[in-house]
Order: C-alpha cells, then structure tokens, then sequence
C-alpha cells in the first residue's frame, strides 16, 4: 500500500548526482550550457551534489532511452566508478525511459519535472501550498504506477518518491485516484477561503510581483513593504504567495510576491497553483521583476511573458524592473579591466535604450541590494497606484483638499 507522506525522505548527507541533457538543432551549444547550469542550481536547491555534466549531440531523442546506447554506457561507467546515486535529465522523461534508463545505470533516474516538485515539497509552507503540491505529486505518479511498481520498491529514498509495495497495480491505482479526488476537494475548500480573502481586498489597489525564479523579487517585497520576507539566493525561495500593505505618499496598496517562474515549469504545478496565481491574474498592475546580469535575462523575460499569457494576465498594467545592475557592472568590469567603466557604462546604456524603445511602458534599471534608483521605482508605482486608487475612488483628490 501507498504510505501517506511518503514521497520524499531528507537525508543528513547530500546525494551525488550527475546531469544529463541531449543536444539537438533546435538550441544553440550556449542554450544546452545555460540549461545545464539551470538544471545544476535546480539540483543544489535540491541538497544534491552535482558531480559532472554529461551532453549528447542528436537529431532527436531516442525513443526508448532518451540518449544514445554509447553515451549512457559511459554515464553508467561513471555511475559506477563514483558512487553517484542520481542522474537527472534536463527534460521530461517517458515511464518506459526512466524504467530502461534504471535496468542500465542502476541508480535513481529523476527528470526536470520531479526535481522541481521536490524542491516545492521542500519550499511549500501554507496548507494550501503543501495541499498543491501533493496533487501535483500524484498526478506525476499516476501514469507511471506501472513503472514504479515492479522498481520503485529497490530503491532507498532519497530524492523522489517511493514505490506502491502493492501486489495489485489496479489496487494502487485506485488509491492514487482516491488520493488525488481527496485532494482536489480538500483544494477547493481551501481556495474558497482564499477567494473570500482576495474578494475583502478589492477596495485596495493589487500589485503583484512577478518574474523568472531567483531575480530578486522577495528582497524588492522586503525593500518596498518594510518587513522581513524570506529572501534566499536559491531558485522557489518563494512558493507560497505572500501579500502585504504598503503606503507610499499616503496611497495604500497591497503589494504580492508570487512564485517564481521557470522554463519547462511542469504543467501539473500550473494546475495545481491555479489560486495561487489568480493573485496574479487579480492584480492590477504587475511588476515584472527581471535579473539583469543573467546571461539569457532576454529568454527569461519571454518564458513569463508566456506564462503571463497561458495564465490570462497579458493585459495588465505591467512595468518592467530589471534588476541586480549592480551585478551587471561588475560582470562588465571583469570582462573588460582595461576600459571597465567606460564598457559597463556602453553596455548597460545600450539595454535601457533598447527596452525603453521595446516596451511602451515604465521601464526601470535597478539594484534592490543596493537600493539603487529605489527610489525612481516608488515613483513610478505611485503614478500607477494613484491612477487605479482615483478608479476606485474618484473623489479621494476632491477630500483630500478639503
């Protein structure tokens, strides 16, 4: 039988794991590497050790194991030879893969997607949080009972989820529908509650904070409400939506911070954090955070923009906030020691230029550590929050001067 809470297990000691990515002609070698780099912070968020990178250049992916019969004998070679406990893949792997991939490799297979419900497991701190994300967990299960039956049961724990233990597969899959309708009604109650709490907010102005995983989002919220909000250089620092009042020039407004968003983000977490991210769908201006000093921040922007989209936010009020410039000028620094500042000063022009012209509305550089133009970001929400407050109450002006 299926144990209750049995899905993943901490241990004391972090495991090794080794990555895996195919190469195909649809990316660039500098996506594969950015990637790959993404997938190694996903792993260390996860309190695994990430030992070595393995990438497989193909035309497709092989149907049956994911990668080609020589690359996997040399990740098996070195499974081997290294006590390595996991190999994760940079995508989404079929049951049948990660059954084949296990008989040849002998160690845990996990792909992006269970590594990223892991790390909301282990992130999730609200009933409502934890409640969406063991849904999300066993819908990931449910089609690969088969899979895990007759595997799952050899394993140790660790990172991932342990097997049924079932004689009767029909019987475990019982059970995890049993599971996942409890689940969902225990959601439904639970998001009734957070829909009558969004619906007492409705006389106030909604800001959300939104943006790709890990740019700075959390220490903005701390910057602009004036409490402690956890704040932590890893990727989901934040899963649960936090929301707090904040007052500028004497206009008050609810300022949200959101999850943070990721390419290939597993679509059950998109179902399962629907309320969740109706706090984003609800607000009224949006603020999309964006980390200027990574490398593909370009590609970032347009994996929210499209989740913005999928979720039905696109027609907000948004004003783009590239953060961490700070950092963007000590990269350039490095880069060029001989010209430092007149090549950080060229560069970081040439990308306000370029989104000033790209996006019609406020667009504003800043450095939340280091408060810079901290305060030309209060302004601008304040036009913005002034503008919604007088939709609410067009008479505010009007008493006020009286």
């Amino acid at each position: 039988m299926i144990e209750k809470n049995k899905f993943i297990s901490t241990q004391k000691q972090p495991e090794k794991a080794v990555l895996a990515a195919v190469h195909t002609p649809r990316q660039s070698h500098e996506q594969t590497q950015e990637y790959l780099a993404e997938l190694s912070f996903l792993a260390e968020t996860a309190h695994l050790e990430v030992v070595k990178s393995f990438v497989q250049n193909l035309d497709q992916i092989h149907p049956k194991t994911f990668i080609g019969k020589g690359k996997i004998l040399e990740i098996a070679d070195f499974v081997k030879n290294n006590n390595i406990e996991n190999v994760i893949f940079d995508d989404d792997l079929t049951p049948s893969q990660v059954k084949n991939l296990e008989e040849i490799l002998k160690c845990k297979i996990l792909d992006r997607s269970l590594l990223i419900l892991h790390i909301f497991a282990l992130r999730a701190k609200t009933a409502q949080a934890k409640t969406q994300v063991e849904l999300a967990q066993y819908q990931y299960l449910l089609p690969r009972l088969t899979r895990m039956w007759s595997h799952l049961s050899k394993q140790k724990g660790g990172i991932g989820m342990r097997g049924p233990g079932e004689k009767e597969l029909e019987t475990d899959r019982r059970i995890v529908n049993d599971k996942i309708a409890l689940l969902k009604e225990k959601l439904k109650h639970i998001e009734k509650q957070s829909d009558t709490r969004r619906k007492s907010r409705q006389d106030k102005v909604r800001v959300a904070l939104v943006g790709y995983t890990n740019v700075g989002k959390s220490t903005l919220m701390n910057l602009l409400a004036k409490e402690e909000v956890f704040a932590e250089n890893k990727l989901f620092a934040t899963v649960d939506s936090t929301v707090r009042k904040v007052v500028i020039n004497q206009i008050p407004f609810l300022l949200t911070d959101t999850v943070g968003f990721i390419r290939k983000l597993p679509t059950t977490l998109i179902e399962c954090f629907k309320s969740t991210l109706d706090e984003i769908v609800e607000a009224d201006i949006l603020l999309h955070i964006v980390d200027v000093s990574h490398p593909n921040f370009a590609e970032q922007i347009e994996v929210v923009n499209q989740t913005l989209l999928e979720i039905g936010a696109v027609d907000k009020k948004i004003i783009m906030v590239f953060n961490k410039v700070d950092a963007l000028k000590e990269k350039l620094y490095q880069e060029d020691l001989r010209n430092q500042t007149e090549q950080a000063e060229t560069s970081l022009q040439d990308i306000e230029n370029y989104y000033k012209q790209k996006f019609s509305d406020k667009v504003l550089f800043i450095s939340a550590t280091k408060k810079e133009n901290i305060h030309l970001l209060k302004e601008v929400v304040f036009e913005a929050v002034l503008e919604k407050h007088l939709q609410i109450y067009p008479n505010y002006l009007l008493t006020e001067n009286c």
